[in-house]
């Protein structure tokens, strides 16, 4: 059953990642990001790996792309001019070689699994998110609220840029 949840989502990963890249019109072309961002959050969960699904959803489908959006459509960007450009043999043959060099690496690797630690009877072992939020709330909770003042700053300083440029009738 996990090989073959992992086989849709991988395959409409790639696909929708081929269709950001054929779609002329960015809208559609965000479009396909959402359709990745959210299949994405799908291996997540097939991994386990709850609270990433939940972060992928959050941050990149909902904040980054509806920051991508709001650019496209404030600087109302048309797509014109030919489909294929100069550099696209160029391109397609740098990504031919390195799916090429990723293939041989992934045939020419051993992996050996490591097995998980046995837990002790007597002890509750804690789920994802809660180890997360311990590590994070305790023992990085410096750069965490360093890293929050940072987005603060630029959240403040985006605003008095973008106000600075608007003109009030």
């Amino acid at each position: 059953m996990q090989l073959a949840m992992f086989s849709y989502f991988g395959s409409a990963i790639l696909i929708s990642a081929l269709f950001v890249l054929y779609f002329r019109n960015p809208i559609y072309s965000a479009m396909s990001l959402l359709a990745m961002f959210m299949h994405i959050a799908g291996l997540y969960v097939i991994l386990e790996a709850e609270f990433l699904a939940g972060v992928q959803l959050l941050v990149y489908a909902g904040a980054i792309l509806v920051l991508y959006l709001f650019v496209v459509m404030l600087l109302n960007v048309e797509s014109r001019g030919r489909f294929i450009q100069r550099q696209t043999p160029i391109v397609v043959g740098v990504g031919i070689l390195a799916v090429v060099e990723i293939s041989l690496l992934i045939l020419r690797t051993r992996f050996y699994p490591e097995l998980p630690p046995i837990p002790h009877p007597g002890v509750e072992t804690l789920g994802n998110t809660e180890t997360i939020g311990m590590v994070l709330y305790t023992q990085y909770l410096f750069p965490f609220e360093i890293a929050s003042l940072v987005l603060l700053i630029a959240l403040v300083g985006a605003i008095v840029l973008a106000k600075g440029k608007l003109k009030f009738r």
